[in-house]
């Protein structure tokens, strides 16, 4: 295939070049609404956070904030790695890699953001090595980080996607990079911060997830779209067999989440029980699953209150919204920075 050829499918092998005529312009869109939503982490203050975690948090509160972060140490690192060795080769059309360019620089300035969060709120050198060695010596973290690598290595030797099998292989890693990781373990990481905003504590750290919630639901949307449009090109590709796969994938990430919030709830947190844990955990998959245009399998509704104060609807009606709506949503104030 020629280098400026248009292929006929997203997923056909090649390296297109040719942006005009342009096939795919939600993905050009997509890229123009993520340069609007440019932040840095200079912009976050973290000034009162110190002074929360000393003086206004529980043992138990400190605990959980510890765990968060050596899980934030890494976790976009792994999405990244991810996104560099599978994603951007195969996806063949240069709307969608520059989309994914723009993906990374936001990947790295989230690991940038973790950074500074854990020299900021660890100052012990040992323990800043100990959270970013969690993936190996924390076992609810490293269980999820193996879920990570499973899916990643699953497709780690595909050069060329020229079966249906292979493509097959790429959509189940597409939509458990999106679905699973980026759309629950980190939407769940985002529950706890929100928490702790409700509680008047870490606003720093709450400061700067919200333009992370933001950069994560508009990697979601991508994926999604893009397999949106697999679907549209190779309909045979969305059968029976993979719903089946990707239920059972949700159902490992729920486990593998639900063990990482006994890890972090298990000294006792006023007001986050499991139970309310595990039932947001199965709110947002079914959320991801209807998404995909997949049965519902928990049925359950969000028990927290104060993420619906954080505007998470956003969770329910994102992927439903035209992409000129999200433009509007990143432009003017960042409504998720209101004081409650």
């Amino acid at each position: 295939m020629s280098h400026v050829q248009r292929p006929a499918r997203l997923l056909d092998p090649g390296f297109c070049l040719t942006l005009r005529p342009m096939t795919y312009p939600v993905f050009y869109e997509m890229y123009r609404a993520a340069i609007k939503n440019t932040w840095t982490v200079e912009e976050v203050d973290f000034s009162t956070d110190l002074g929360d975690l000393r003086a206004k948090m529980t043992p138990a509160e400190r605990h959980l904030v510890q765990r968060l972060v050596a899980f934030f140490a890494t976790g976009d690192s792994i999405v990244a790695n991810n996104l560099v060795l599978n994603l951007y080769r195969h996806i063949n059309a240069p709307e969608a890699r520059m989309y994914l360019s723009r993906q990374l620089f936001e990947e790295a300035l989230h690991v940038q953001f973790y950074l500074t969060l854990l020299d900021t709120y660890i100052e012990n050198p040992s323990e800043r090595f100990a959270s970013f060695a969690a993936v190996e010596t924390v076992p609810s973290i490293r269980r999820k980080a193996d879920f990570c690598f499973r899916w990643m290595d699953s497709i780690h030797r595909l050069d060329v996607l020229d079966s249906r099998e292979k493509r097959g292989q790429f959509v189940r890693n597409l939509l458990c990079f999106a679905a699973c990781i980026e759309g629950l373990f980190f939407f769940a990481a985002f529950a706890y911060v929100y928490f702790l905003r409700s509680r008047g504590l870490l606003h720093g750290l709450a400061s700067g997830t919200n333009w992370v919630f933001r950069d994560e639901s508009g990697h979601m949307a991508f994926a999604f779209e893009v397999a949106n449009q697999v679907r549209r090109e190779e309909p045979a590709l969305f059968n029976d067999a993979l719903e089946a796969d990707v239920q059972l994938m949700i159902e490992d990430a729920v486990a593998c989440e639900l063990l990482f919030a006994q890890d972090l709830l298990g000294e006792g947190i006023v007001g986050l029980s499991l139970r309310d844990m595990q039932r947001y955990l199965e709110f947002v998959a079914d959320q991801r699953l209807m998404a995909l245009g997949f049965k519902k399998r928990y049925g359950s509704r969000n028990p927290f209150p104060f993420m619906d104060l954080q505007d998470v609807q956003e969770l329910a009606n994102f992927f439903e919204r035209r992409v000129s709506a999200y433009q509007v949503g990143v432009t003017g104030e960042v409504t998720l920075d209101e004081a409650f």
